[in-house]
Parts: structure tokens; C-alpha cells; sequence
């Protein structure tokens, strides 16, 4: 448990709280959202005791142990599981389960388990760290874009380890629908504020708009009588028969509170340029294949045909080719088999965010965003630095003084500002906070031409998908469906058989044919549905009995409106203590409701 008490910070010149209060209780797994810059890694640096509050006090209990990934890696053993077992509480080497089972989730094979961790790729070794302070069992966990060098069957196995953790966790990630399967509760920092709420991110983005609509409202309210009252005193103050009411309303006005209006907080608002094509047609990718090493080739015989105004979503696990296929389709790498064949208009964007060591140092943001388009001019390329959120001055920042975060946003502003009609991204939302995720989502949903997109972040991938290209099973397949339906029908199903039993590694698997594989699929997908549907059903007679009761409030209301009309006294009372039953019992059902859905929503995360 941890408590702050109005606590301040002041950062490089930047007030990032202001007398903020919270508690984090036992058991709580608590989100923490907010804009970039807004203070999210400072808190956990204050938790931590990087950083000191310039006022207030933390207080937390004796002997707390709080576990956070450190960003730098010390390689000090010979082995990844020798590694990991540094974290464990029991130095026992029968102990080494505990490490060997988070490995896995993580994604390490059994042939990584004896590697030397010095020879891992710098994603890995993050893994690696994250590992070590997962085994090390804290009261609490901070967490910081722990899915960032994750892949999507990782991501889903640390959504479930999280979901069962026993301690205290405060978790940062942009992935809001990660999020959402892991928290009990959400913590924003708010306009140098912080509040916490029991729930999930929307149930706070509601609160809060709700809240700042209330505020406004009050605040106009407030001018309005305001001005009424020194209406009232400049015109009657002279009147000595009223100067008792003149006097009454000064003091009224000097007990009044001088609400501000609230600051309009800066939040992307992207809009990407389609280039016309004039054809059905972008993109086709005839009998592509291409290996770093013959042994092993990472694409073969690949065949794609993109249309003008398609969303493709290419998913799997790291080191399976994915980023290498956006490569070759961006014409950034040569295959050695097969050819691309494009539109004579067709006009890429391609985001990397490798792309970042292509970005001058001596040149300003401006410059970059007008390099991309300089038909455009000045005014345009300042217009799109603003919607990155560099507004006037800043615009004109090196760029060898941003951070990792800003130069990814240079990078998409020139994605902007260059007409195109097909798009490849590559993860673009590592560096993005939640809410520019949102507008993200939302101007690659309304961009007129094609996207073909890396990601392991299910909202957009359940947002965006329209076709999938799976990487999986050392194979590459296209789904010409939504990243529902493949999860419907399977998806990462087996999943179920990747999990690791709690005091042993798990032999080797014989591997299944792939009539097997479909049998086993539908034998879990069976008992799933056996699980889930007795839930499902009360569901939906609860869902019925509601919307009867409704129909039922809506004719009561009906009536007791007639009555009113009537003036019958003793109908009105009647139709009045009816429609207050009514109403209580349909309260009753969503509660009743909301309580069963968040019970089969657990369920269907137990069951993967």
C-alpha cells in the first residue's frame, strides 16, 4: 500500500503536480493514463525514490519491496535462466521452475534457456529484465510499457499472469485494450491533478469528460449571475431605500468563486493525404520469398494482392519475418524470388521506426515536415508541425534535442504531409501516449487508400483489420476476415498448450498434423462454448427482461403524463409509486447485469 499526501513536482520548470492525493490499496491493479510529459514515468521515479517531491509526503509500509523494470541491462551470468533465477526470492535451484514457466511466457524456447544473454537481441534482453522482477514476487509492480518489445502471443500470456497477480500493480502502456484486460482501476494525471476510479479506461475518459462538461457549464453559469449582480449594483447603488440589497449582493459577489476556463489540452489530430489511384488495384506481390540464411527462409512463395482500399494487419511472433515483408513491400528490400508489381500512381508512406536515424540532426522539425512536400509550403508544414503537437517555437527545435517520442512524431508528421494511397507501418504506436493512439485508429480508419500494418495492439487490430497476414506455425497465411473472427475460429488457440505447468518445463511437444491441430481447435472451442454459454444465456434473459420493463416504464410515464393533464390526484400518486418501482427494479437488473458481463469477461480472459 502506498499513500501520497499533497504532494508537488516541478520538473525542469514544468509544475507536473499540484498538491495531489491518492492511495494505491491492497490487491490493486491500478492503470495509469495520461498524456506524454504529463508525468506518468515521474511518478513511478518518485515511488521509487529517483526523484524527491518538492512538497508533501509518500508513506508507504516497512519492508515493501516495489519491483520495476530498470531501462539499463547488466549481463552477469552465463545463462538466460541463470539470468532470470537472480530474481527469484529462493536461490534454490529446484526453485528454477518459477523462472523457467515466465521465460516461456515471454516467449524464450527451451534452446534459449542455456544462451548467453549477452548474445540476445536488445528486445530480449528488455524480456529478459522484465522476467527477472516478475520472479522476484514484489508487494507492488510498477510497469512501463512492459508490451513495447513483446509480440502478440507474450502481450496475451502477460495480460493473463497480470490479471492473477496477488500484489499491488500500477501499470503505463498505450495499449489501451491491454490495459483494460489487466486493471481493477484507472488512474489519470489530469490537468496536474491525479484521480483514481474503480474500473476500466473508458469508465474514467467518461467520468472525466463528464466532469469537465459540469465544470463549464457551472463556471458559465457563475459569469452569468455574476454580471446580473454588478448589473443590479451599478444601477441600484445610488438608491438609498435599497442600499441594505446593494450591500447584500456586494457580499455575495465577493464569496464567489472566479472559476477559469479550463485550457484546451493538446491531443493529435492526424488527417492523412490520399493521393487518387484511379484503379482497383495498389499493390501485387508475385511469389516473393527471401531467407538471411538458405537453412532457414523466412518468406516463401509469398502472394498478395492489396486493393486500393484495403486495411491489412500483419500479426505473429517476433524474428518471424514481419518487419522484413513491409521491408520488401516498401521496395527497402530486395527479395530473392518474386517480384512487386504497382499501380503506375501508386505512391507508398512507409513508417519504421528504424526511419529515426534518417532524420537530420541539423535540420529543425519544420524542415523535415517540408522536405516531404514542398509544393506545400511553409504554412501547411506548420500547420501539420502543430497537429504533431510543435507548435509555433517549437517548430523550430533540432532535431538532435528531441526525444525518442517527439522524433517519432516527426516521423508521422511526414507521413502527413506527403499524399499517398498506400501506408506501411511498423508498430507505429510504440511512442505514442493513449489518447494519440485514439486519433491514430481514427485517421487510419478514415484515410481513403490502403494500409498494410504491423502491430501486436489488439484495439487496433479488433478496430482496423479488415485482412489479416498471420505469421504462425513457421508459416505464412492470409485471413481474409476480422481479428475477431480469427480469434473466433481459433486464432492463437493454441495457447492452451503452450502453458507451463508450475513445477516442471514442459517436454517437448510432438508436433500435430494439421488435421490434428483443427481437432484439438474445436475440441477447445467445445469446451469454451461449454464454459461460457450457461453465462451467456442469463445474459440475455436479463438483456429481456430489461427492455420488457422498459417497454412497461415507457407506458406508465405515458399514463402518468395523461394524469397530470387530468389532475386526478390519486392516479398521479398511483403512477408515481408504479413507475418508481419500475425504475428501481430496472436499476436492480443493469447492476445484476454489469456484475454477470464482468464475471464472463474474466472468464473468457481464464480461458484465453
Amino acid at each position: 500500500m502506498i499513500i501520497f499526501e499533497n504532494i508537488s513536482k516541478n520538473y525542469s520548470g514544468q509544475e507536473l503536480f499540484n498538491r495531489v492525493s491518492f492511495k494505491i490499496n491492497r490487491k490493486e491493479r491500478v492503470g495509469l493514463i495520461g498524456n506524454n510529459g504529463h508525468g506518468k514515468t515521474s511518478l513511478f521515479r518518485l515511488i521509487i525514490k529517483e526523484e524527491i517531491p518538492d512538497a508533501g509526503k509518500i508513506t508507504m509500509p516497512g519492508n515493501y519491496r516495489i519491483g520495476h523494470v530498470k531501462q539499463e541491462v547488466k549481463i552477469t551470468e552465463k545463462t538466460v535462466l541463470l539470468e532470470a533465477a537472480l530474481g527469484l526470492r529462493e536461490k534454490d535451484p529446484k526453485y528454477f521452475w518459477k523462472a523457467e514457466k515466465i521465460l516461456f511466457g515471454l516467449g524464450f524456447s527451451s534452446q534459449d534457456m542455456q544462451t548467453d544473454p549477452a548474445n540476445l537481441s536488445g528486445g530480449f534482453q528488455v524480456r529478459l529484465n522484465l522476467a527477472k522482477v516478475l520472479v522476484s514476487e514484489p508487494d507492488m509492480l510498477l510497469l512501463d510499457e512492459p508490451n513495447n518489445y513483446l509480440d502478440i502471443t507474450s502481450i496475451r500470456w502477460l495480460a493473463r499472469f497480470l490479471s492473477a497477480w496477488p500484489g499491488e500493480l500500477i501499470l503505463i502502456t498505450h495499449d489501451r485494450s491491454f490495459m483494460d484486460k489487466v486493471v481493477t482501476h484507472t488512474m489519470g494525471i489530469h490537468r496536474k491533478k491525479i484521480s483514481k476510479l474503480s474500473g476500466n479506461t473508458e469508465k474514467f475518459y467518461l467520468q472525466t469528460a463528464k466532469e469537465e462538461e459540469i465544470f463549464e457549464k457551472t463556471r458559465i453559469n457563475e459569469v452569468r449571475k455574476k454580471k446580473e449582480i454588478e448589473l443590479f449594483i451599478s444601477r441600484f447603488r445610488s438608491k438609498a431605500r435599497l442600499a441594505g440589497m446593494v450591500q447584500s449582493r456586494i457580499k455575495t459577489i465577493s464569496k464567489m468563486r472566479n472559476l477559469e476556463k479550463l485550457d484546451q489540452l493538446k491531443t493529435l489530430n492526424l488527417s492523412f493525404t490520399n493521393k487518387p489511384l484511379g484503379g482497383k488495384y495498389v499493390m501485387s506481390v508475385k511469389n516473393v520469398s527471401f531467407s538471411y540464411t538458405l537453412q532457414h527462409p523466412l518468406i516463401k512463395n509469398f502472394n498478395l494482392t492489396v486493393g486500393a482500399k484495403d486495411k491489412i494487419c500483419v500479426i505473429g511472433q517476433n524474428g518471424k519475418g514481419k518487419t522484413t515483408l513491409l521491408k520488401i513491400i516498401s521496395g527497402n528490400q530486395k527479395p530473392d524470388e518474386g517480384e512487386m508489381l504497382n499501380h503506375p500512381l501508386a505512391t507508398i508512406g512507409y513508417y519504421e521506426q528504424s526511419n529515426i536515424k534518417n532524420l537530420e540532426d541539423s535540420r529543425t522539425v519544420l524542415e523535415e515536415i517540408m522536405i516531404e512536400n514542398k509544393d506545400g509550403g511553409q504554412q501547411k508544414a506548420r500547420n501539420i508541425c502543430g497537429t504533431m503537437m510543435f507548435e509555433q517555437d517549437l517548430a523550430l527545435k533540432k532535431i538532435k534535442i528531441l526525444s525518442g517520442g517527439e522524433k517519432s512524431r516527426v516521423l508521422i508528421g511526414k507521413l502527413l504531409a506527403k499524399p499517398v494511397n498506400l501506408l506501411l507501418l511498423d508498430e507505429p504506436t510504440n511512442h505514442l501516449d493513449m489518447s494519440s493512439c485514439n486519433a491514430l485508429v481514427t485517421a487510419l480508419d478514415n484515410f481513403e487508400g490502403a494500409v498494410i500494418m504491423v502491430t501486436h495492439n489488439e484495439m487496433l487490430l479488433h478496430a482496423l483489420a479488415k485482412r489479416l497476414i498471420v505469421f504462425q506455425d513457421d508459416r505464412i497465411s492470409i485471413q481474409e476476415n476480422s481479428y475477431q473472427d480469427f480469434l473466433d475460429k481459433g486464432g492463437w488457440g493454441d495457447e492452451e498448450l503452450q502453458k507451463i505447468p508450475s513445477n516442471k518445463v514442459k517436454p517437448a511437444k510432438t508436433k500435430l498434423s494439421k488435421k490434428q491441430r483443427r481437432q484439438r481447435r474445436s475440441q477447445i472451442q467445445q469446451e469454451r462454448n461449454k464454459v461460457l454459454k450457461p453465462t451467456e444465456r442469463q445474459i440475455s434473459e436479463i438483456e429481456k427482461t430489461i427492455e420488457l420493463h422498459e417497454s412497461e416504464l415507457k407506458t406508465l410515464n405515458a399514463d402518468l403524463i395523461k394524469a397530470s393533464k387530468s389532475q386526478d390526484s390519486a392516479l398521479i400518486a398511483e403512477l408515481s409509486k408504479s413507475v418508481h418501482g419500475r425504475q428501481k427494479t430496472i436499476d436492480s437488473l443493469f447492476n445484476k447485469l454489469e456484475s454477470i458481463t464482468n464475471k464472463l469477461d474474466k472468464m473468457k480472459l481464464d480461458l484465453g
